[in-house]
C-alpha cells in the first residue's frame, strides 16, 4: 500500500471515529437524540440551554457540594452519601435524594436514605427520613418551620452557626435562644414516626419548636396521650386508665 493510500485510509478512519463522538456526545450542529439500552456514569447534570444546572445524580466518590446562585460551593461532608439533588431556576439546592448502606468490619452498620424538600433560597422544610446501625431502626416524617432567606440568608445562618461553635453550652443556649425569639431559626412542628425503641409516635410543636401534644403506642402497644406547657411540663396526660 502506498504512503499517500495510508493517508487516506487513516483519514477515513479518523472521520468515522469523530462522526460517532458528535453522535454520541450531542456536537453543537444541531439537536441530536440518542437511545441506549444501558449506560455507566459516575455523576450526569441536568442541564437548561443557558446552562443552568437544575438536576444531579452522583455516586460518592463525585457527589456535588451545594448550591448558591449557581455557584457550588465545597460541602466535603457529603461525600459520605450517593444520591442526587433538586436545584431552582436561578441555581440554588432545592432539596434533594440522599443514601448510603455499609457495615465495617467490626459488624457496626451505617445506612439511611433521606429525602428532602428546602424552602426557596434556604434548608429543609420536609424531610422523609430512615436510619439503621445494627441495633435500631427508626423511620420519620418531619415538618420544619423555615425563616425566609430575606429574614436571614444562609450565609448568615453559616456565619451564626459558626459562631456558636466557639461559644461555652450555656453561652450558646443563650445564643439561640435569642435568635429563635427573632424567628431566625428553623423549628420543628411535626413528628411522625417510629423510634428506635420500637414505639410510634407524632409530636406536634409551637412555633418555638417546643413540643406542647405527643401521641405514643408504646412498643409494648400501650397507648398514650401527653399535652405540655410552654416549659415542657406534662399538664394533662390521657391514657387507658385516665
Amino acid at each position: 500500500m502506498s504512503k499517500y493510500t495510508s493517508f487516506l485510509a487513516g483519514c477515513t478512519t479518523m472521520a468515522a471515529t469523530l462522526a460517532a463522538v458528535f453522535a454520541l456526545t450531542g456536537g453543537k450542529s444541531g439537536d441530536h437524540h440518542a437511545r441506549f439500552d444501558e449506560i455507566t456514569v459516575g455523576r450526569i447534570n441536568i442541564e437548561e440551554p443557558d446552562g443552568t444546572k437544575r438536576m444531579t445524580i452522583s455516586n460518592r466518590a463525585q457527589f456535588p457540594g451545594a448550591f448558591e446562585d449557581g455557584k457550588e460551593i465545597p460541602r466535603p461532608d457529603r461525600r459520605d452519601f450517593a444520591g442526587m439533588l433538586f436545584i431552582d431556576e436561578q441555581g440554588n439546592e432545592n432539596g434533594g435524594f440522599i443514601q448510603r448502606g455499609m457495615e465495617g468490619p467490626d459488624g457496626k452498620i451505617k445506612a439511611g436514605l433521606s429525602l428532602t424538600f428546602d424552602r426557596f433560597k434556604k434548608d429543609q422544610a420536609l424531610q422523609l427520613l430512615h436510619t439503621n446501625d445494627e441495633k435500631n431502626a427508626s423511620s420519620v416524617l418531619k415538618i420544619n418551620d423555615m425563616p425566609s432567606y430575606k429574614e436571614i440568608s444562609m450565609e448568615e445562618h453559616n456565619q451564626a452557626m459558626a459562631k456558636a461553635r466557639t461559644m461555652s453550652m450555656d453561652e450558646r443556649a443563650a445564643f439561640f435562644k435569642t435568635l429563635n425569639d427573632q424567628g431566625k431559626l428553623s423549628n420543628n412542628r411535626v413528628i411522625l414516626g417510629t423510634t428506635p425503641g420500637k414505639a410510634s409516635a407524632l409530636m406536634l410543636s409551637d412555633t418555638k419548636g417546643r413540643v406542647r401534644m405527643s401521641l405514643v403506642v408504646s412498643a409494648e402497644g400501650i397507648p398514650e396521650i401527653k399535652m405540655f406547657d410552654e416549659n415542657g411540663k406534662a399538664v394533662k396526660t390521657v391514657g387507658l386508665n385516665n
